[in-house]
């Protein structure tokens, strides 16, 4: 896999007579010695030469081979994606593949390029002159693109095709972008462009539509893993496979990361015995062994504090981060909610060895709103972590905070212990269920207040002023509706006649509305007063009024108290009385004792609250 085919240089031949000027050849001594071959990392030694050495592109790979199967090859090429993944690389690639003209000089593009052709060691070498690479991060005027623009109106030197790769795309400034369209969109037929980015969205859509586009995808943790085994057996590096796993981990997709931070581990391991090992790797990356990370959650867990501190202590002396360590737990988290809802990640190679058994074992010790509640606290503290002054302190406190809240019930089991209790009243009858929604559904206002569905009778029956409110929403009358609910008092109802006190904000001419519309709708005239007494509440007031109330009695249930105490920062959203009608007020009762709107005795007993969600005092009719 090593292109350093062009660095061989053949030694010069010993001169076998006097030189130029008669000077005798020097006497043969001992041999000078060879220049020292400079190092070359890894993430180079190992590049990728040809489509088969790309790992983790599969898609890509079989489409461009395809194509150039097909001779279907585009003249631009867009490649996307996480640094590290392979866009240069493939940019090379593809360009090696459209001048290689194989090992007897007659072949045409192919995607297996020879490497052996001079184009091909050439182009590999970085030294083609028909090969030009532009870095866009440094290189971002509209002056330099130009070059290229230029460029493009001479014939190749030496190879088929013109190849322009330019890396970091997106750093070109908007006129360079408006400057490189027209020639990105008929380029001379001897040309190809191959764009190379990390910020996708950051390219102007006018580019991308000229452009055939590739994303490059992140590697798998388990194919970085195998990739990394086979590089350090080539180099004769022992190396453990935690570590392997280790590194691939903190790769996050990137081959190049990987053979970065494998090429350090290497240096950092040299001349040990076991070689490397995923201690060194785990001191070098300053995170915490994933032992140890699995001790620390399952300490956490069982709300051992003292354990937990210990696990910190230790893990702070051997030099990890203690913000870098809650970010494991996080990770863990995650993983052992994953396993939960996905079974199958038990049998899947994907998984490190660890995530398969002991993360397997947790995840049936532990519930989904246990892991749920701890994801939320991880979060949370890990945003503290950055702020406080004292990394460690804050750590410790977030995973103290941990274990003590680990072993306290969730709502839930709360709800189930209180409702097994003697003497506690029984929730099934305190949380009534939601009554279903009437045909066709509601709406709302400004204010919040449902409106209720329009009725399909043809000659609706109003014996309340909140019958009169449902006429006018049934009417799609909603800004009528919503001035009756929020700025209209109630002074009399006695049909056929209304008497109302408007508030200021109400429309002047209101009355004569409604009494269009009780005459449309209704059949009947009905006679529309407006009066400066006082009269009712609104019914929004009243509604407001009635919630309060509720909310009241809600607040005082022995069950609501209970929870309270156990969690303090817990509040009351809303509450839901099955029995109020769609403006929050208690159903009114008729004289004959059946609800009927409008129709409140003077002498009727206020209704006792039937359960936790009823309103403890009536509101007024209408």
């Amino acid at each position: 896999m090593s292109d350093d085919l062009d660095q061989d240089v053949l030694p010069a031949p010993a001169p076998e007579g006097p030189g130029l000027f008669g000077d005798l050849p020097p006497a043969a001594g001992p041999a000078a010695p060879a220049a020292a071959v400079p190092y070359r990392v890894l993430a180079r030694k190992y590049r990728p030469v040809t489509f088969d050495d790309l790992i983790g592109q599969d898609v890509v790979v079989r489409i461009l081979r395809s194509a150039f199967a097909l001779d279907r090859i585009a003249h631009a090429f867009m490649l996307t994606g996480v640094r590290g993944v392979g866009k240069t690389t493939t940019a090379r690639i593809i360009a090696r593949a459209l001048n290689c003209v194989g090992a007897d000089g007659q072949g045409g593009p192919t995607p297996d390029p020879c490497g052996v052709c001079d184009n091909c060691r050439a182009i590999l070498a970085d030294r083609h002159p028909d090969v030009v690479e532009m870095d866009a991060a440094s290189r971002t005027g509209v002056d330099d693109v130009r070059e290229i623009i230029d460029a493009t109106r001479f014939r190749p030197m030496q190879a088929r095709t013109k190849v322009f790769v330019v890396d970091e795309v997106h750093m070109l400034s908007r006129n360079a972008f408006n400057a490189l369209l027209k020639t990105l969109e008929e380029p001379p037929p001897h040309v190809k462009f191959v764009f190379a980015t990390t910020e996708i969205r950051k390219v102007p859509v006018t580019v991308l539509s000229r452009c055939q586009r590739f994303d490059l995808r992140r590697i798998p943790v388990s194919m970085l893993a195998a990739h990394y085994a086979r590089i350090a057996a080539l180099e004769q590096v022992s190396i453990e496979e935690e570590a392997l796993g280790a590194i691939a981990r903190a790769a996050d997709g990137s081959v190049r990361d990987g053979l970065s931070l494998l090429d350090q581990a290497i240096a950092q391991g040299a001349g040990a015995d076991g070689g490397v090992t995923s201690a060194s790797v785990a001191d070098m990356l300053g995170i915490a062994d994933r032992g140890v990370v699995f001790d620390l959650m399952q300490a956490a867990m069982h709300g051992r504090a003292a354990e937990v501190l210990a696990i910190t202590d230790r893990a702070h002396a051997l030099g990890a981060d203690l913000g870098q360590l809650l970010g494991d737990l996080l990770e863990l988290t995650h993983t052992l909610s994953r396993l939960k809802a996905i079974p199958e990640l038990r049998r899947s190679h994907d998984l490190p060895e660890a995530e398969r058994t002991r993360g397997a074992a947790l995840a049936d010790a532990l519930s989904v709103p246990v892991l749920g509640r701890a994801w939320q606290m991880l979060l949370k503290g890990a945003a503290e972590i950055e702020a406080a002054p004292d990394r460690r302190a804050a750590a410790e406190m977030v995973l103290i905070r941990l274990c003590h809240v680990a072993d306290l019930p969730t709502p839930g089991d709360l709800v189930r212990r209180l409702h097994s209790s003697p003497g506690q009243p029984s929730p099934v009858a305190s949380l009534p269920e939601p009554t279903p929604a009437p045909s066709g559904g509601a709406r709302a206002v400004a204010g919040g207040a449902p409106i209720p569905a329009p009725t399909e009778a043809p000659a609706p029956l109003i014996r309340s002023f909140r019958d009169v409110l449902a006429l006018a929403s049934a009417q799609n009358e909603m800004v009528l509706h919503g001035h009756l609910l929020h700025s209209v008092h109630l002074v009399r109802f006695a049909p056929p006649v209304i008497e109302l006190r408007p508030q200021a904000d109400a429309p002047r001419d209101l009355a004569p509305r409604l009494g269009a519309l009780l005459l449309r709708a209704a059949g009947t005239r009905w006679t529309i007063a407006l009066t400066k007494e006082a009269g009712e509440p609104t019914l929004a007031e009243q509604g407001s009024a009635a919630e309060r109330g509720r909310r009241a009695s809600v607040a005082d249930h022995p069950l609501v108290r209970a929870i309270m105490e156990v969690f303090p920062g817990a509040r009351i959203e809303a509450v839901r009385d099955p029995a109020a009608d769609a403006y929050g007020l208690p159903a009114e009762i008729s004289l004959g004792g059946e609800a009927a709107p409008g129709e409140t005795p003077d002498d009727a007993d206020p209704a006792e609250p039937a359960d936790l969600m009823d309103a403890p005092t009536r509101a007024g009719s209408g």
